[in-house]
């Protein structure tokens, strides 16, 4: 059955990048989410204005991967401690947040957060917001697949190119 989930977790090119290439992810579009303006541009979400978060939203097939299994792909790919930020991308647009879709993903996420804070896995406490999925607006074009596309962008080559490869070879044994 096909299902959406919706992950903000810093920069959304290479949130993106990672989910995509997990088997049973349909399609990954980068977008906003979160705000109080409709149809934003990726400057006024840049600005910090427009209350959304940079987004991933997934579509998967749940008889293939399942809402926990993103969410520890979530839980991997960036630093759920950071408030606001996520290296040196900072503002409320690169926050940690997970859009729930229905009330079993928010019970998960949820449960799992609370579990990952017991285990006090990181040396900072979890900041990651849990809230319904609203606002929700697909990014422009240029920032599909970026970086498949743009595999040269010093961005790219110096912050999503080195998450993208470690989180190729911690799961690679759920890659397409």
């Amino acid at each position: 059955m096909e299902k959406e989930a919706t992950f903000g977790a810093g920069c959304f090119w290479c949130v993106e990048a990672c989910f995509s290439e997990l088997k049973g992810v349909i399609s990954v579009v980068p977008g906003y989410a979160g705000g109080h303006v409709m149809n934003p541009t990726y400057k006024q979400v840049c600005e910090g204005t427009t209350g959304h978060a940079e987004v991933a939203h997934v579509i998967y097939d749940d008889a293939l991967i399942n809402f926990d299994e993103l969410l520890e792909v979530f839980w991997f790919v960036h630093d759920p401690t950071q408030l606001n930020r996520q290296g040196n991308d900072i503002g409320t647009q690169y926050r940690s947040v997970i859009f729930f879709h229905d009330d079993i993903q928010k019970a998960t996420a949820e449960s799992v957060k609370q579990k990952l804070e017991n285990a006090a896995i990181w040396d900072k406490s979890i900041v990651t917001e849990i809230v319904a999925f609203n606002n929700y607006f697909e990014a422009e074009q240029y920032h599909h697949n970026y970086l498949a596309l743009n595999p040269q962008n010093t961005y790219c080559q110096m912050v999503v190119r080195p998450k993208y490869e470690k989180f190729k070879k911690v799961f690679e044994d759920r890659l397409k």
